[in-house]
């Protein structure tokens, strides 16, 4: 691993975007190579973010950026639409994205880290970047050994755009695959109004919940006999996400290939 990272940030001027900016001018292991935002205009990142200025003038477009910045990573906060055609882009430029945008399909993924494998360097696509969120995660997936019958309930705000969360479905993924699949409740059961009992997953159900004022809950609600036990964990802001992301721009840089799912890359 280089001694500095050249980071490019793509979706700077969201509110993720603008952490992560302010992340890597704070990192004496980072240098901020790219701030990329078509709505932000030309003005300084450092600025943009409330530090003071970094030399760094937000671009509006990927591609130009990427051919000027000489970056080695480019992170990723934007939304699902864009994320897979940015991914692409970084790769194509000997990038390493680091994404942390949610709908992929598996198509998308194993042709991205075909890519990756092409061009000799790393990527990673990870649901969550909050360590507490990855250990719920490991836990649910311990604990449906023993507990099968579950459920999931995750909390966003109202104007998250995709339902259910990457988190809840990372979280459903790794139970999947070490629970056989169990139909669970009552085999006549019948809802009388739809998607109440919500979406249905290898036997089990996730319930999402948009409503204001929330940031980003998820629970795991798993019962048996005589006993419940119930996983959560609670996102209150957007900083809980940045020691993750730091780990993932420096460990992306010492291996081949895409990974998908943060705690792959955990010690």
């Amino acid at each position: 691993m280089t001694d500095t990272i050249r980071v490019a940030v793509i979706g700077a001027g969201g509110r993720m975007g603008r952490e992560v900016v302010k992340m890597v001018l704070q990192d004496e292991n980072m240098t901020l190579a790219a701030a990329v935002s078509p709505s932000a205009g030309p003005i300084d990142a450092g600025t943009m973010v409330g530090v003071k200025p970094c030399g760094v003038t937000v671009a509006a477009d990927l591609e130009t950026a990427l051919s000027d910045a000489r970056a080695d990573v480019l992170v990723d906060f934007t939304v699902p639409q864009a994320a897979y055609g940015n991914t692409k882009t970084a790769i194509m430029h000997g990038v390493r994205p680091v994404i942390g945008t949610t709908g992929f399909t598996p198509e998308q993924i194993e042709e991205l880290d075909k890519l990756c494998q092409e061009r000799e360097i790393g990527g990673l696509i990870a649901p969550n970047f909050s360590i507490g969120a990855i250990l719920m995660m490991q836990f649910a997936a311990q604990a449906s050994k023993y507990f099968p019958h579950l459920e999931i309930i995750e909390y966003h705000g109202d104007q998250k755009l995709d339902a259910p969360s990457g988190t809840s479905i990372k979280t459903a993924e790794l139970i999947a695959g070490v629970r056989q699949e169990l139909r669970q409740g009552n085999p006549k059961e019948e809802e009388t109004i739809e998607g109440a009992r919500g979406g249905y997953y290898n036997g089990f159900r996730i319930h999402s919940v948009r409503l204001p004022g929330v940031f980003a809950q998820q629970e795991v609600i798993f019962g048996g006999f005589g006993q419940t036990l119930k996983i959560r964990h609670d996102s209150y802001e957007r900083a809980g996400y940045m020691p993750g992301v730091a780990v993932a721009v420096k460990k992306v840089m010492t291996y081949t290939g895409l990974i998908y799912g943060f705690e792959h890359i955990m010690d």
